[in-house]
Order: C-alpha cells, then sequence, then structure tokens
C-alpha cells in the first residue's frame, strides 16, 4: 500500500468535508454552488488527475479501503470538472470489472454524469428535492431499476426516498430559480454542449 498517498487522498477528502461543512453551517452550501466549495473540488481535481495519471484508478489494493473510498468522494464532488469525472468513470469501471472497487461507487458516479448530461440514470442515486417532495431524476428502464440497485449493492428506492422525506422543502419560485441556475451552470462547465441547447 502506498501510504503517502493514501494520506494525501485523505487530507483532500477531509478538506472537502470541513468546507462543505462550515458551508452547510452557515446555511450558504445549497443556495448555488458555493465558490469556496467550487474552488475546492477543482483544487482537489486538480490533485486526482495527477493521481489518476501516474497510477490509474486509486484502488483498495493501492491506497487501502479509506484512501480508494477518499478517492471516489472527490472524482463524486469534482462536478465543475465533466472531463476529469468521465475519465475517473472509466478508470473506475475498469476497477469495477476487475472486482477492485464496489460497484456502488460506479453507479453513483455514473448517475451523476449522466443526469448532469441530460440523460436517464441506471440506478436511480440522484434525487432532488421539489417544492413536493424529493423525487427520483429520470432513470433508464425503470422496470428493472430495484434489481440493477440490489446487484450494485445499493438499499431499496423506497428506503432511500424515505431517508430524504424530511429535507426542507423549496417554495416553487426558489425550485424554479435554482433549476435555471443548473441548468446554466451546466452549459457553463460542459456537461452540456452549447449546440444541444
Amino acid at each position: 500500500m502506498l501510504e503517502h498517498l493514501r494520506d494525501s487522498l485523505l487530507a483532500l477528502q477531509q478538506n472537502d468535508l470541513s468546507v462543505r461543512a462550515e458551508l452547510e453551517a452557515d446555511g450558504s452550501l445549497f443556495d448555488g454552488y458555493h465558490p469556496r466549495m467550487a474552488a475546492v473540488h477543482r483544487d482537489n481535481a486538480r490533485a486526482l488527475r495527477k493521481v489518476m495519471d501516474e497510477f490509474g484508478w486509486p484502488h483498495e489494493g493501492l491506497v487501502g479501503e479509506e484512501g480508494a473510498e477518499a478517492a471516489w468522494l472527490v472524482l463524486q464532488h469534482s462536478i465543475g470538472e465533466p472531463d476529469c469525472m468521465r475519465r475517473g468513470r472509466d478508470l473506475l469501471a475498469a476497477e469495477v470489472a476487475a472486482r477492485h472497487v464496489p460497484e456502488w461507487q460506479l453507479a453513483y458516479l455514473d448517475d451523476r454524469i449522466r443526469v448532469f448530461e441530460g440523460k436517464p440514470q441506471r440506478f436511480g442515486t440522484q434525487m432532488e428535492i421539489t417544492p413536493d417532495g424529493p423525487v427520483v431524476c429520470e432513470v433508464e428502464e425503470p422496470a428493472q431499476l430495484e434489481q440493477r440497485r440490489q446487484q450494485a449493492g445499493l438499499s431499496p428506492l423506497t428506503q432511500r426516498l424515505s431517508d430524504m422525506r424530511s429535507a426542507p422543502r423549496p417554495s416553487p419560485a426558489e425550485y424554479q430559480a435554482r433549476k435555471s441556475a443548473e441548468a446554466a451552470w451546466r452549459i457553463a462547465v460542459g456537461w452540456i454542449p452549447v449546440s444541444d441547447c
């Protein structure tokens, strides 16, 4: 195991979670993509790219379980870096196929990328809070959703929705403003090509 690499990944994760906790405590975390959070994610993505360049995907055999989960979280949060997330997804998929990485990590990452690209997700991991409560973003082949979730090691969707029922709901105006801002952001960072608009 490469302990120095594991420690670096854990430090990236800790920085992400610390800034997130600060912004959550002052109530600004969910008012759009906060510039401090975006800067942390951008810096972490830059560091993770270097790791991927040198080592490929930092799986458990390379950095231990905690280091591997830290790498996944850094990648999952690199939302302003579409190319980094897509590259990481490809590396992660190969490691899942080799059984070096749990499938749930790929499920969350692939779903997030698909939703940002405006495509249906496969595992139902991406949800949003609407004025009516939590809803699952569009799903590909919904009849097979629970089977795919089980295969990936995810809990049943009903349980996940139940866990989110207590989340604060936006007003209809807040929800529409957030959706509009998110759509503009997805175009600005490159999730959706301008030609698709």
